[in-house]
């Protein structure tokens, strides 16, 4: 699918944002993606958009060639044709004037797929073409080389006379020249390859794993096939695990991962040839993959080693859980086999649900309850506790978790108290479940609304003058605490 306006505009403005003072200069661009005409047609003037690929080297110098027709140093580029993004026109022309294949390349840390710079510059008029005097509003993306040694140039002979790799500060270009010197110093910019998209591997510790089954769908990356849920790093991310994170919270808002730790770093291919390194995770989660309320793919569903030969998997994701499985064997069996929480119990237990839940007074002895979103599943419009669902972690980092997630409260374990329990069952046939509340006595942060899906609205209750609308076994727990009883059984 080419390129549409809206993307150009889009990319446009987000460069803006970033160089705010570069509007005015700008401006002629600008007025093209407002007119009719296409903006990035030669025939579009008084000027059209191009693009160009700045690669840099571990040495930190960037690839110029020799332009036949000006007979100036430039960084590879020119005209967008029918291509997919403005990243893609970027590529291709590079690869297409100096012989570098994409797979030689990689995105930066530092700027990712947006442009390092937009520049604007006067081309001569050329009678031969039939070309006036125009402008080029030329987009400029960064690649690193993906490996140690560049590769061997295969020049374009009919447009290219030569090439050199020049540093950061004999670039031709002012306007580059400045952005990579800043970038070298400020931010790093440093020809090193690292991952810039992360995924995560995650396990319930007894030999499954959760994998996600992709949309088929043209432009998606590894389409049709079952993948780890992850993907790129994007500007707001503050690491490679807050990048997984987000994309959890995107794709999956239920999914509450534990643990996550570094594992592995794989190598794939993005959708426009580039060699694309990955940070993989693994996390611990045992849920019910169907309620996570899946926002993007088809479904996630847990597969073991043994069942992965009957699946249409994405590269090497069978070889990386194999080994994962072989590294961390379930307790008691086999790395290919499902050891169930139920057979590990003796005949006759009965297995419960664990909450925690947080108990928060302030300076005037109010309680800290939110109100739970109106299409809840569970106690709709009603008040509770900040609250989760204890996972595969220890019950205190389980309720340090869900305070930051769903409030922005940061809580030690070492200030935390057990104050109550509560065993309880809604009905005969509905699993039982143990609440444990435990009582902050330190705490920082404002209690914000992080997870509107689930909570609409924090407020500090007096203990004496509850709202009606409060969950049975929220208001029978701040009676036990009040009373200094630390056990409450309700519905056997």
């Amino acid at each position: 699918m080419p390129l549409t306006r809206s993307h150009i505009r889009m990319t446009a403005e987000a460069y803006l944002d970033r160089y705010p003072d570069e509007r005015e200069a700008l401006a002629g661009l600008l007025s093209v993606l407002d007119s009719i005409d296409d903006p990035c047609s030669r025939a579009t003037l008084p000027g059209h958009v191009t693009c160009s690929a700045v690669v840099i080297d571990r040495d930190r110098r960037v690839l110029h060639i020799g332009h036949r027709g000006t007979g100036l140093l430039l960084v590879p580029g020119g005209h967008v044709e029918d291509d997919r993004t403005l990243l893609a026109a970027a590529l291709r022309e590079g690869c297409e004037e100096t012989g570098i294949r994409p797979g030689h390349l990689c995105l930066t840390p530092q700027f990712l797929g947006a442009p390092v710079d937009i520049d604007v510059h006067d081309i001569a008029a050329n009678p031969d073409k039939g070309e006036p005097a125009h402008r080029h509003f030329d987009f400029r993306f960064v690649f690193y080389l993906a490996a140690e040694q560049p590769p061997p140039l295969v020049l374009q002979d009919e447009e290219v006379s030569g090439a050199r790799w020049l540093a950061f500060a004999d670039v031709k270009s002012p306007t580059l020249r400045a952005k990579l010197l800043d970038a070298g110093a400020a931010r790093g910019l440093d020809g090193q390859p690292e991952p810039v998209n992360a995924s995560v591997l995650i396990h319930d510790g007894h030999g499954r794993y959760l994998l996600h089954l992709r949309d088929q769908r043209d432009g998606i990356w590894q389409p049709g096939v079952f993948a780890l849920m992850g993907g790129g790093r994007e500007m707001g991310d503050r690491c490679l695990e807050g990048t997984i994170r987000r994309e959890l919270d995107e794709e999956a808002p239920g999914l509450k991962v534990a643990g996550l730790a570094p594992y592995a770093v794989e190598e794939a291919t993005s959708v426009d040839g580039l060699a694309v390194p990955i940070q993989v995770y693994t996390g611990l989660w045992g849920g019910d993959p169907d309620a996570v309320g899946l926002q993007e793919g088809v479904l996630l569903r847990w597969f073991t080693p043994g069942m992965l030969d009957r699946l249409r998997l994405s590269p090497g994701l069978g070889d990386l859980i194999r080994r994962h499985a072989a590294e961390h064997p379930p307790a008691g069996g086999s790395p290919t086999g499902v050891r169930l929480l139920r057979d590990e119990a003796p005949e006759g237990t009965e297995l419960h649900i664990v909450g925690v839940h947080l108990y928060l007074e302030d300076e005037q002895g109010r309680i800290l309850l939110g109100r739970r979103h109106p299409n809840s599943k569970y106690a709709p419009g009603q008040w509770h506790f900040l609250a989760g669902h204890c996972e595969r972690e220890e019950a205190v980092s389980c309720l340090a978790r869900e305070a930051e997630e769903e409030a922005g409260l940061i809580i030690k374990s070492g200030d935390v108290e057990l104050v109550h329990l509560v065993h309880m069952v809604d009905s005969p046939s509905a699993r039982p479940r143990i609440g444990v509340f435990f009582r902050a006595r330190t705490w920082s942060g404002t209690p914000q609304v992080l997870e509107p899906d689930r909570c609409v609205e924090w407020r500090w209750w007096s203990p004496e003058n509850l709202p009606a609308e409060v969950v049975p076994y929220t208001r029978a727990a701040i009676d036990g605490i009040g009373h200094g009883r630390l056990y409450t059984a309700t519905g056997w």
